[in-house]
């Protein structure tokens, strides 16, 4: 029943669309109608600048948080429950009940899931991401990098293999979301950092 309520929480806390919700507020619009058409972090920053940009990053990273955090609590610490917690915190963030399935990318919830179950896989993929960014100002690259890393540092660091697992599927999945900017990246037509959206 524990993994069922996690699962469910995760799943919930996940469908809160930040990105959807300041938008309307701020300027009244449906965001994943501009720019590159996600309701993600990146696309708020694009439309709406820097400071709902952030504040969405942080929220949606929060949302990962929560969930990692309280299936924690609710299983006693099992690595399983969590993991799968995590993981649906970012399905629900991609495909969002709340409104219509349509979502983000998952990039900022899964920083924060990733944070919460091993901060210091987090920070060396970070860190690299962050480099990464800046020399290319591409941040579809840096967060496919930062997807790719995370498996890597945790098996290197010894996490349990429930969260390797969870994070190679996590890191798959967010390659499949990234589909497109991958064919922007190979063809040059991404759009980098500060870049309008054409």
């Amino acid at each position: 029943m524990n993994t069922v309520i996690a699962i469910v929480a995760g799943y919930l806390l996940g469908s809160i669309s930040f990105s959807y919700l300041i938008a309307k507020k701020v300027a009244g619009i449906d965001i994943r109608h501009h720019g590159s058409g996600n309701a993600g972090a990146t696309n708020t920053l694009r439309v709406l600048g820097k400071g709902p940009g952030i504040l969405v990053l942080l929220l949606d990273a929060l949302k990962g948080v929560s969930a990692v955090w309280f299936a924690h609590w609710i299983s006693g610490g099992d690595h399983l429950i969590t993991a799968l917690a995590g993981a649906m915190a970012i399905i629900g963030h991609n495909w969002p009940v709340f409104f219509g399935f349509k979502g983000g990318k998952g990039v900022a919830t899964t920083i924060g899931v990733i944070a919460s179950l091993s901060f210091i896989s987090f920070l060396w993929s970070a860190l690299i991401t962050v480099a990464v960014i800046y020399i290319t100002r591409y941040v579809s690259l840096g967060s496919l990098v930062f997807l790719a890393l995370i498996p890597i540092f945790m098996y290197v660091y010894g996490e349990p293999n429930a969260y390797i697992w969870m994070a190679a599927i996590v890191c798959i999945l967010g390659f499949v979301r990234h589909s497109q900017n991958i064919v922007r990246l190979l063809q040059g037509t991404e759009s980098k950092l500060g870049q309008s959206k054409k």
